[in-house]
């Protein structure tokens, strides 16, 4: 049985990829300069951005289906800022896996798709960076989780605005304070 709502299962999936591409790109070009045949060593960076790309579908997705009932409990212009960096994201992970296919090709095609692919996939890391932020904004600033929580019956407070971030909002038991 798959999680309700799905969309924050889903979520973590094109963001930690986005964070290890990367590391699979550095990767495939240690390996091409050491003799690795440039199809061979590019095939993983092109299983990789496909996993990425396939994942980043499936979030904006299931985010989209999720959209008005987050939509009771957050406002649209909130979830607007999210659900454009988040679409922003899939197609640019869509346009690298094209460029990373290309990657496959020999000589200078070849060269050139995994070039143009090997600096998009560094501007993903960077991208998920921002879509995650928001997300997370939404959830524990804003309490769009609490559109779930409603309909069990049992909501939590809404979040409050703190002025004084950082600061502890509690009193230490036990605190001296003549120190």
């Amino acid at each position: 049985m798959l999680p309700d709502p799905l969309h924050p299962a889903l979520v973590h999936f094109p963001l930690a990829l986005a964070g290890l591409v990367p590391l699979f790109v550095i990767g495939a070009i240690v390996a091409m300069r050491r003799g690795v045949a440039p199809r061979r060593a590019w095939s993983l960076v092109v299983a990789m951005m496909a996993l990425l790309a396939g994942s980043s579908v499936l979030a904006v997705e299931t985010g989209e289906d999720e959209e008005e009932v987050v939509e009771e409990v957050v406002d649209h212009d909130i979830i607007h800022v999210h659900e454009e960096r988040a679409e922003m994201f899939r197609n640019i992970a869509l346009a690298t896996l094209v460029l990373a296919l290309v990657g496959l090709a020999a000589g200078k095609v070849g060269w050139v798709g995994r070039g143009s692919a090997s600096g998009m996939a560094f501007l993903l890391a960077g991208l998920a960076w921002g879509v995650g932020e928001s997300g997370g904004e939404l959830v524990y600033v804003h309490g769009a989780a609490n559109a779930y929580i409603e309909q069990s019956g049992t909501a939590l407070p809404a979040p409050e605005d703190h002025d004084d971030a950082g600061e502890d909002d509690h009193d230490d038991e036990g605190a001296d304070d003549d120190d």
